[in-house]
């Protein structure tokens, strides 16, 4: 169930950018189309946080009191995130110098584009706390999760998920007393970061056996939609309280019941869900470039708004698909391969 929601995490994302282009495109033409409401589309990424916490927990789980966990969980952590996000940036960074403003990339000096590609949270010369390639503002703040874990496996496993929460919390603490901090520090200690220390709540309740029946995680999930459309794009409350609290309820919903396999009816939703990371890096790259054929042919009237939006979301689903299994696997098995500590040569005493 984790994996269908991740799906439907990032085809919000991608909804809410194929709905922005087409607006631009129906103004321009003359046409109506109002963008839909119901959810706040953005609200993926929350979602996508509270996943994150909640599968490094599981993921990290046969690591912890080993001496080489830190460097085995961000091995695979690197190998998984990486390959594909600078071979998005570079994409981006190419399209910028043809095209300048297609995928978001600006011209930026060579210490924005360093910081790009380390994770490190920098100021754009407009001021903004973003990337060469704007999505990966996201992956700022999961990386430095990441190293954050990573500071605590050795330890035992409850004492390590619980000194996480500890260090998140500390974290957005030191970002609300000490003022002004360096732009790194003030990026990471957003309350947005809490949302992960969520997920890692829910992963230890899970490992601690607490499981809900169905119709509870039906409430829960049914809880967390009418919150979020509640909300909208533009919430009173504070992001991680507005859309983080609702996307928790429906992270809680997928991974509070019993173990097992899909129903062979949502395999392509787990398939989807599997290729959710390819369709986020990729999909401004399809919605975009339809874009440019929209306006460039006029199809915009023609097709229609509406479905041309469904049509960007469609096509970059099945682009993510694609690179998911041609691109993203591969990369990330070699990125194993090279960064994962080999293993320790056992003692000659104990081979026979």
């Amino acid at each position: 169930m984790i994996q269908i929601l991740r799906a439907l995490a990032a085809l919000m994302v991608a909804a809410g950018h194929a709905q922005f282009e087409v607006a631009g495109l129906a103004a321009r033409a003359g046409l109506p189309f109002a963008p839909a409401t119901w959810l706040p589309w953005p609200a993926g990424v929350d979602v996508f946080f509270v996943i994150s916490g909640f599968i490094i927990v599981h993921a990290a789980a046969p690591l912890h009191g080993r001496a080489e966990a830190r460097r085995i969980f961000l091995a695979h952590r690197i190998a998984r995130v990486v390959p594909l996000y600078w071979l998005a940036t570079t994409l981006a960074l190419a399209l910028a110098w043809l095209r300048p403003g297609l995928v978001g990339a600006g011209a930026e000096g060579p210490a924005t584009l360093a910081a790009s590609y380390l994770f490190w949270p920098m100021a754009r010369t407009d001021g903004t706390v973003q990337p060469l390639y704007s999505l990966g503002w996201t992956l700022n703040y999961e990386m430095a999760f990441y190293a954050l874990f990573a500071l605590a496996l050795p330890w035992g496993r409850r004492q390590a998920i619980l000194g996480v929460l500890a260090l998140l919390a500390g974290l957005v603490a030191i970002g609300r007393v000490a003022v002004p901090l360096p732009v790194p520090l003030a990026f990471w200690s957003d309350p947005i970061v809490l949302e992960f220390a969520c997920g890692v709540a829910l992963a230890l309740v899970r490992q601690e056996g607490l499981r809900l029946p169905g119709p509870a995680r039906l409430a829960l999930a049914i809880t967390g939609l009418a919150l979020l459309s509640l909300a909208g794009e533009a919430p009173a409350l504070p992001r991680c309280v507005a859309w983080g609290g609702p996307a928790t309820l429906l992270v809680a919903a997928a991974a509070l019941g019993p173990a097992g396999a899909a129903s062979p009816r949502l395999r392509p939703a787990v398939i989807l869900g599997d290729a959710s990371y390819a369709l986020y890096l990729a999909h401004p790259f399809v919605v975009r470039g339809l874009r440019v054929i929209a306006e460039a042919t006029g199809l915009t009237a023609p097709i229609g708004p509406g479905p041309l939006a469904l049509l960007m979301v469609v096509l970059a689903s099945i682009a993510a698909l694609l690179l998911h299994r041609i691109v993203e696997r591969p990369l990330t098995r070699a990125a194993r391969t090279l960064l994962e500590p080999s293993p320790e040569p056992e003692p000659a005493a104990n081979k026979i």
